[in-house]
């Protein structure tokens, strides 16, 4: 095998990293798997440093006694393939991190489809696994059938047609969940100790990563719903328009946002941010590999502004609300938000699978690190079940009559 193009450019024309959905370019190592005799080899190149404790050669004697009596004793029919990929899966399994998978050829093409905007038939949610190994959602897409049908961040996803989730990866889940337009699925979901079915009927899902209106009062409002590669375009397209309207405050709604580029949210905040100011920093394990630092025009600097969150902000948009909280930037009004704090990447093989691995932990300016614990907003907003039954934004109502008082 060759490792090919293993430091790729993905979607951009610089390297990318990734919070949540979209990961980075940089190769730990790459996995060789040697077919003839079922072992299997690691091939070292340049990383971050071994960290993991892992003897540098392993004795696989006992996965052969294993594939030996599989073959001899398993009652139907299986490929090379199918025990290959097993083993790859188990692999990335075996780190216990749920955000370390390994992609088979054709769930990287559904990845890496879901991340750069391709229009999916599903129902708009995206997933994530908890400590637990439940398959939870992490936040549905606005405007998505998952969003109608009143699916929930932090709903657990019990079963899929039927079919349980339990020891289900967060992309099996998904690749479950996603069919043909127009056909239905039946989810059974865990919220605290309700349970829930819903029979959601899906559709195409291609919604804009950003939006903008003007409010009241000269108020700017942006909605981002995903850091991608084309968000920052939408976000200048959107402050263009707030300067010919003379905008003086603004209201940034990142809820129900689930991360992604790391790069687009440091584009994003350098808009409020003094150039050179620290965004966020990487430390893998206790060294920093990386500081990531606004850069260019700040055009909506000083501006007095709202961030919105929710159990829904996740990652690359927990990133960009702490580094304009920690900057003095903005205050951070909603409800506690996800907390994944940890940075992966996508390391691709030459026959098209991929490993996604977690590579760092994150940490906003002031060191603060949020894995597993969330933001908590300068003021805790709730809506109440009223409010969402009847489409009555209090949140942001609440940003709004923050900023009409400065």
């Amino acid at each position: 095998m060759q490792i090919g193009n293993m430091v790729q450019r993905l979607r951009a024309s610089r390297p990318a990293r990734y919070a949540a959905l979209v990961l980075g370019v940089a190769a730990i190592f790459w996995l060789g798997v040697l077919s003839g005799e079922g072992h299997l080899r690691f091939v070292r190149l340049h990383g971050y440093g071994d960290i993991t404790g892992l003897p540098a050669a392993i004795n696989y004697s006992s996965v052969n006694q294993v594939y030996d009596t599989l073959r001899q004793n398993y009652d139907g029919k299986l490929t090379p393939n199918q025990i290959l990929d097993g083993l790859k899966h188990g692999l990335a399994q075996a780190a216990g991190d749920p955000y370390t998978e390994y992609f088979t050829p054709a769930e990287a093409k559904a990845f890496n489809g879901q991340l750069q905007g391709i229009s999916l038939t599903g129902i708009g949610v995206q997933l994530d696994e908890d400590s637990a190994g439940n398959v939870v959602v992490m936040s549905p897409i606005v405007g998505s059938p998952a969003a109608a049908a009143g699916v929930l961040a932090k709903d657990a996803i019990i079963t899929i047609n039927g079919q349980s989730t339990a020891g289900m990866s967060a992309s099996d889940a998904a690749n479950k969940i996603r069919g043909p337009k127009g056909t239905k699925v039946t989810l059974v979901l865990q919220r605290g100790t309700q349970q829930l079915s819903l029979t959601i009927t899906r559709d195409n899902i291609a919604v804009p990563t950003a939006s903008s209106k003007i409010l009241d009062d000269g108020i700017g409002y942006l909605q981002v719903s995903q850091f991608s590669d084309d968000t920052y375009g939408l976000v200048q397209q959107a402050v263009t328009d707030f300067q010919k309207h003379g905008v003086k405050k603004v209201i940034l709604d990142l809820r129900d946002n689930p991360g992604g580029e790391v790069n687009s949210a440091q584009d994003i905040s350098s808009l409020w941010l003094p150039d050179n100011a620290l965004v966020m920093q990487e430390k893998h394990g206790s060294q920093v590999v990386d500081s990531y630092r606004a850069t260019g025009t700040n055009p909506l600097k000083g501006m007095p502004t709202v961030v919105l969150v929710n159990a829904g902000s996740a990652s690359a948009a927990e990133i960009t609300a702490l580094a304009l909280h920690d900057q003095h930037a903005a205050t951070i009004m909603g409800e506690k938000s996800y907390g994944k704090g940890v940075v992966q990447k996508v390391l691709p093989f030459s026959d098209g699978s991929e490993l996604k691995v977690t590579i760092a932990k994150w940490y906003s300016p002031n060191g603060t690190s949020i894995n597993h614990k969330g933001i908590t907003p300068d003021k805790i907003v709730k809506p109440s079940d009223a409010d969402i039954q009847n489409h009555v934004d209090t949140q942001l109502q609440a940003a709004q009559a923050y900023l009409e008082g400065k």
